[in-house]
């Protein structure tokens, strides 16, 4: 057998964005498995913030040139590429002008809430599977991370449950505290509802809070992992009454338990480890 295949799919991750927990457990964790024999793919957003020359990113004119359609409009999808040499691993980096060529992140300079978070996450998500199918590279497991991911879970259960890049694929959602108190809009699940899938395939994300989104993701992953010590207890609940293969947290950060995780879920029996 060949070499387990890994996705990990993140909004920030160390050195290139720190922001939260997250980022560093998507440094340490795909290295660590990389070091356990997984080969290895990592995906995030080329936010503005992300300094290109500082971080050597450079363009994948093979992956680049794809339009992501929202509200049927193109909206160009531009991927580049950088190296994190002490681990030789790679990163890619989904980017777009309007979507993401600004200082901040998710909050402007007066620390209001973008009103385009809503279409940013659809831009990440579909041009995130989008891209893999580009590789031509079928992952295994597909492990999301955070709220800006909770899209995948949803789309690779309806959309491209029959797509053979992810027709095998186990997904792995990471929830983590809630980062905003906002939503994304009225018309959220609407966006998000891509072509050929149908409204109820969205319908959990009709709220489009933190939560909504950490839910919906919840219930169309195979696998759960609570990320940090602060998920909330309306979260907690909801993935113990799912009975689904659960990762609880560990404040050690010990990376063999996630070795573990993923040997069991892409074994023939999905056992809790809860």
């Amino acid at each position: 057998m060949g070499k387990t295949k890994l996705l990990f799919i993140t909004h920030e991750m160390s050195p290139f964005l720190e922001l939260t927990k997250i980022s560093e457990i998507t440094r340490k964790l795909p290295q660590a498995m990389q070091e356990k024999g997984y080969e290895i793919r990592i995906l995030m957003p080329r936010f503005g913030s992300i300094n290109e020359r500082r971080n050597r990113l450079h363009e994948v004119i093979r992956l680049s040139g794809m339009n992501i359609i929202i509200n049927e409009d193109d909206n160009p999808l531009i991927i580049k590429v950088a190296s994190i040499p002490a681990a030789r691993m790679q990163v890619y980096f989904l980017d777009n002008e309007d979507y993401f060529h600004r200082k901040y992140v998710f909050n402007d300079i007066k620390n209001k809430f973008y009103s385009d978070n809503d279409e940013r996450a659809i831009f990440f998500c579909k041009g995130a599977l989008e891209t893999v199918k580009k590789l031509g590279w079928a992952p295994d497991v597909v492990h999301c991370h955070g709220w800006m991911s909770a899209l995948i879970p949803a789309y690779l259960k309806t959309n491209y449950k029959d797509d053979p890049t992810f027709k095998e694929a186990k997904i792995v959602y990471s929830v983590y505290e809630h980062s905003f108190s906002e939503t994304l809009g009225a018309d959220f699940a609407t966006k998000a509802t891509m072509k050929g899938m149908n409204p109820t395939d969205t319908q959990l994300y009709t709220e489009a809070t933190n939560l909504a989104l950490d839910i919906a993701a919840i219930t169309y992953s195979d696998a759960i992992v609570i990320g940090d010590e602060n998920v909330s207890d309306s979260v907690l609940n909801f993935v113990k009454n799912q009975e689904k293969p659960t990762l609880t947290f560990d404040c050690s950060l010990d990376l063999e338990n996630y070795n573990n995780f993923y040997q069991e879920i892409t074994s023939d029996e999905l056992v809790s480890l809860a």
